[in-house]
Formats: structure tokens, C-alpha cells, sequence
């Protein structure tokens, strides 16, 4: 969570400095004047795709707040105004410092409501025939037995893996990249340094992460406080 109210902080912050720079008098970017029509959005060129990454990247720091469609609108228009140097409609120095206390209780709110949901989630997992539930929570379904080794908690690991959300939301994924990953079992979410010692070499297993061994309720950017989590993982080789 600090990750993205720092984020949102910092956008605040760069908006005004804009403003502020430009006078009001408005600004020209890659667009082009800003006195030009708006045009749908819809990305045409390098420059045009590019700012539309930018926006996405920084919607995955405004996500954890919970915005609907009509309070979004408010953020477009606050960062429209400030990067064109229109008049400001509210005073940032007033309502800046309210900003963290506001994502904060949102984030809070939205955590507990995951919460209900990501436990529901892990005994729906944990019902399925075959499913084995470790002592901390961990759920695994092996896919796929292996016939080598397993590592330990000390090991370094080459593995490929597809992460969803409860709801099939892919948020990461070595598969999907087309290239494995190589880490140490000590330095991944707890439910990666269990999880992956129940897996032998050659083997591939599901494991359903409950919140508090992956990212608890301060989530990442693309993943909820509280969200529960499910991997598709192989198992390639022990460093």
C-alpha cells in the first residue's frame, strides 16, 4: 500500500509542479497544443501507444483505492487541468494532504470485502479432490508428479509459473513471457518457499496462496490487499 500512495503522492506532486511552471497558459506535448481537439483515445502512433502504457501504469497505483466510473472523473480532471495549466478547481496545498488518509481508508475497506472472498475462494480450492492443505494454509494440486528432487528452503530454483487472481486474472506469468524464472526459495512469499519444496523436479502443481503468505492486505500493484492467489507451477530444475 505505502508503494502506491507514494506513487499517487508523487503524481499529485508532479501535476501542481506543472501547473505551476506552465502559468496556466497551457502546454504542448507529443499531442501536439493543447488548444488541439481531443481526439477518442485510441492509440495510432509509438508516441500515442507509449502515453497510453502510461496510463496504465499509473491506473495500477490508483487501482488499490476502489474508484468508480464518476469518482475516476474527478482524477482525470484534476490531472487534464494540471498538466494543460487550466485553473485548478480545488487547491491542492488544501486537499493534497488529505489524499493519503482518503486512499487509506478505501484501501482498508476494500481489503476486508477481499478478505471474505479470497477465504471462500481457498476452501472452494481445498474441496477439490486430490487438493492437500499444508499446516500454514497452503493449498496444492499436483497437476503433474515429478520424479526428481525437491529443494529446499535454501535452494535456487528454475521454474515456470502462470499467477491469477481469484477470478482468472493473470498478473504474472513466465509462460506467458516464454522464458522460465530462476530465484532463490528464500526470497519469494512465503507461499513460494513451502509451496515449491512440496514439488519435485519435473513435477507441476497448483498453489493456492492464502493472503497472509503472499501480500498480505498492502497488495502490489495488479493484486488486491488480501487477495488470495493461485499459481500454476513447474518445477524445471534445482540450480
Amino acid at each position: 500500500m505505502r508503494t502506491a500512495l507514494s506513487m499517487i503522492l508523487l503524481i499529485a506532486a508532479g501535476c501542481f509542479l506543472i501547473a505551476c511552471g506552465q502559468g496556466g497558459t497551457g502546454g504542448a506535448g507529443l499531442g501536439g497544443s493543447s488548444s488541439a481537439p481531443m481526439s477518442d483515445g485510441v492509440p495510432e502512433t509509438d508516441d500515442q501507444r507509449i502515453l497510453n502504457a502510461l496510463g496504465q501504469a499509473l491506473a495500477q497505483n490508483v487501482i488499490p483505492a476502489g474508484l468508480t466510473a464518476d469518482e475516476l472523473a474527478y482524477v482525470q480532471r484534476g490531472l487534464s487541468d494540471a498538466v494543460l495549466g487550466a485553473e485548478a478547481l480545488v487547491a491542492l496545498n488544501e486537499f493534497g494532504p488529505q489524499i493519503q488518509g482518503f486512499v487509506e481508508a478505501r484501501v482498508a475497506v476494500a481489503s476486508e470485502g477481499e478478505l471474505e472472498l479470497a477465504n471462500a475462494f481457498i476452501e472452494e480450492q481445498a474441496a477439490i479432490a486430490g487438493a492437500v492443505r499444508t499446516d500454514s494454509g497452503i493449498v496444492i494440486q499436483e497437476m503433474t508428479a515429478g520424479t526428481g528432487t525437491t529443494p529446499t528452503a535454501a535452494d535456487t530454483v528454475r521454474v515456470h509459473y502462470h499467477g491469477t487472481l481469484r477470478d482468472g486474472t493473470v498478473f504474472d506469468s513466465s509462460v506467458d513471457r516464454g522464458e522460465p524464472a530462476t530465484f532463490g526459495l528464500s526470497q519469494v512469499i512465503p507461499c513460494w518457499t513451502e509451496g515449491l519444496q512440496q514439488i519435485a523436479v519435473g513435477g507441476k502443481s497448483k498453489l493456492i496462496c492464502p493472503p497472509d503468505l503472499a501480500y498480505g492486505p498492502q497488495g502490489r500493484p495488479g493484486i488486491p490487499g488480501n487477495a488470495a492467489l493461485l499459481f500454476e507451477v513447474e518445477l524445471l530444475a534445482i540450480e
